[in-house]
């Protein structure tokens, strides 16, 4: 079968809910995948950043194997001897009491909703049916039908009304317009991403987080934030909330005058290396115990293969040192593109934070330039993906090497200077 063989199959039998590029992959490996055709690509969407720690990450895929031939699934009728250890690792990597566990993003997402909402009634004394969550403009934490309720994309909530109420919209990067949300007592929590992925990696200035876990602290507000595609060291350390705290070496140090703590953390993507859906939510005792048995759950979440899978990718990025590497080459990345996109008009700037990066073209949200650039990028071996009709989206895993990096950068920055 040839490429289009394979996508008219997928046009005639499967829904119309993605517009993918016409790329036909069928293998992975480290940073790298082919199409059906044998042409190797530089992976720089990492599945949105599922993929951190590479694909077929030899540890993470034999886990994976060893696991289904032993026990795969139970459902939560019953205990498993994998989830207990994949709880207390996670609980104690990062510093929570409590770890629920899910299967995709949006399941996580809507499972923080719901404890935001228990813990306002049973902690915090809501009147029932009358807690608000915050969340920020230009969001994107799925697409749920609650989710959607509250973005402020029309693709994602036009035409799928009524939205869910108990949601108010506030600007991003903004903390005087939180500091006046937080003024309406009935607020438990404000739901925001450290940094917006979808919305084109749009990074806070340095002191938003901190200034957002103060603010909610001060009015006894949920922090919560959705860590599912800036964590597991895509930013550099475990967490985009770390900012400059000095976890690339192991366990996070949570130095208190730099590491910023949400009450609630959400976790998805790279936290099974790609080869499995697993979420995470962790929060403290106060917060987690609010719900009670029968009150939440999933068929899949905390299986054996999801619990097995997620220590050993989570041990993956520290036994390699990916943050730290994340961290080095991700602004040797933007130093490059900075440098050698300084006068070329197509480019209105590059931005992000580790390997979280993009490059803005300048062009208007409906031109199909930054798309045709992909497909050129594609013809030269490296994979991305627009965003918001303007914004280029880069990701790659964390296992590139350094002579790895500077082929693609090179690619990139050929493809870029000599589009027409």
């Amino acid at each position: 079968m040839k490429p289009y063989d394979y996508i008219s199959l997928e046009d005639r039998y499967g829904a119309h809910n993605y517009h993918p590029l016409p790329v036909v992959l069928q293998r992975g490996v480290g940073p790298y995948v082919w199409d059906v055709e044998g042409k190797r690509y530089f992976d720089f969407l990492s599945a949105y950043s599922a993929v951190n720690q590479g694909h077929s990450h030899p540890r993470i895929i034999e886990a994976l194997v060893d696991q289904a031939q032993t026990l795969a699934l139970t459902s939560r009728a019953f205990h498993n001897d994998q989830l207990g250890a994949m709880e207390e690792a996670m609980a104690s990597r990062f510093g929570y009491d409590k770890v629920l566990a899910m299967n995709s993003g949006a399941e996580a997402v809507e499972t923080a909703l719901k404890l935001a909402r228990r813990w306002a009634y049973d902690v915090k004394a809501v009147a029932p049916n009358q807690a608000l969550i915050l969340v920020a403009q230009q969001n994107f934490h799925g697409r749920t039908s609650t989710i959607t309720s509250f973005s402020s994309d029309p693709d994602s909530y036009g035409g799928f009304g009524p939205a869910m109420p108990g949601f108010q919209i506030i600007p991003y990067n903004d903390l005087l317009a939180l500091e006046q949300a937080l003024a309406n007592p009935n607020v438990a929590a404000f739901l925001v991403e450290p940094i917006q992925g979808e919305a084109g990696v749009n990074v806070p200035s340095e002191d938003y987080m901190a200034g957002v876990a103060a603010l909610c602290r001060s009015k006894k507000v949920l922090f919560m934030a959705d860590e599912i595609q800036t964590g597991i060291g895509r930013t550099g350390s475990w967490l985009a909330t770390c900012g400059s705290c000095g976890c690339t070496g192991g366990r996070c140090e949570r130095d208190p005058k730099t590491y910023v703590r949400p009450d609630v953390l959400i976790l998805g993507k790279a936290l099974s290396g790609g080869v499995y859906p697993i979420s995470a939510v962790l929060a403290d005792d106060e917060v987690m115990l609010t719900i009670k048995p029968g009150q939440h759950g999933s068929t899949f979440g905390g299986n054996p293969i999801a619990a097995r899978v997620a220590q050993v990718a989570l041990q993956v990025v520290e036994d390699e040192m990916l943050m730290q590497r994340a961290r080095r080459q991700g602004a040797h990345f933007r130093a490059t593109l900075e440098h050698e996109f300084a006068s070329n008009p197509l480019v209105a700037k590059v931005r992000g934070r580790g390997l979280l990066n993009a490059v803005v073209i300048n062009t208007p949200e409906d031109s199909d330039l930054a798309w045709n650039l992909c497909l050129a990028l594609a013809a030269n071996g490296v994979l991305a993906k627009p965003t918001h009709g303007s914004i280029i989206r880069f990701a790659p895993p964390l296992i590139l090497t350094d002579a790895e990096m500077d082929d693609a950068l090179s690619r990139i920055v050929r493809t870029v200077n000599e589009y027409q």
